[in-house]
Order: C-alpha cells, then sequence, then structure tokens
C-alpha cells in the first residue's frame, strides 16, 4: 500500500482481466479549508413576462413541430397517391395490351381459317371437275358402245 499526500493506493489481488487497485482518500480535516467552495447556486427570481415568454417560445416549438409533421405526413399522401396512379396506368396499359394482342391473335387465326377454307374450297372444285370429267368420259364411252 502506497501512500501520496491524502490519498491511499492498495493493490488488490490480480485478476485475468486485469490489476484492480483500490484508491483511498484520507478524511479532510475539519478546519481544513477546501480550494473549491461550493457555494449554493442561487436562483434567479423569474418573472410573469418570463414565463410567458418560455410558454409563447414551448408553444412555438410545438407548433413548428407540428407543422413539420403534418408537411411530412402530406408528403406521404402525396407519394402514395402517385404510386397508386402509376399502377392504374400501368394496369390500364397491361390491359391495352393484352386486348390488343388477343384481338392480333384472333386476326390471324380469322385470316388462317379463311385460308383454310379457300384452300379446301379450291380442292373440292377440282373433285368436282375430276368427277364432271370422269361422267363426261364414262358418258362418251357409253355412247361409243
Amino acid at each position: 500500500m502506497e501512500s501520496c499526500g491524502e490519498i491511499q493506493v492498495k493493490e488488490l489481488n490480480k485478476r485475468a482481466s486485469g490489476q484492480a487497485f483500490e484508491v483511498i482518500l484520507s478524511p479532510t480535516s475539519p478546519d481544513a479549508k477546501s480550494e473549491f467552495p461550493l457555494s449554493p447556486l442561487k436562483k434567479k427570481e423569474t418573472s410573469l413576462d418570463e414565463i410567458k415568454r418560455k410558454l409563447e417560445a414551448a408553444e412555438e416549438r410545438r407548433k413548428s413541430q407540428q407543422a413539420e409533421v403534418l408537411k411530412h405526413l402530406a408528403e406521404k399522401r402525396e407519394h402514395e397517391k402517385e404510386v397508386i396512379q402509376k399502377a392504374i396506368e400501368e394496369d390500364f396499359n397491361f390491359s391495352k395490351m393484352s386486348q390488343e394482342k388477343l384481338n392480333q391473335k384472333m386476326e390471324a387465326n380469322k385470316e388462317n381459317r379463311n385460308a383454310r377454307m379457300a384452300a379446301l374450297e379450291e380442292k373440292f372444285k377440282e373433285k368436282d371437275k375430276k368427277l364432271e370429267e370422269v361422267k363426261k368420259n364414262k358418258e362418251a364411252m357409253k355412247v361409243e358402245n
């Protein structure tokens, strides 16, 4: 244990985390004067005008904070409206594009069907011509016989 003036330092057991010390301050004598006399802080008397001024300042801060909160809420609502409007526009555009694609497919199917029908009609006309030729040839053979 070391002593230095009014302070005593006592080394405690060493620990895994480091060393520990106990610092003991010797009691001051009643007749010793402290270097920094602590005088109680005298509370300043607050006047009615000062209280009113502080209340008004507090009210201004509250109003300012409330206005800031309302501003943020308005910005958030505006952003939500923009997002909803954009979603509606995208949905409308998607519906429009889908309708156009469906119309194109239906038109293409109609054209393909018409082309197939025209091809079948042509094929049937050729078969009818052949049948007529065969009938004419058969009748011509009957007449010759």
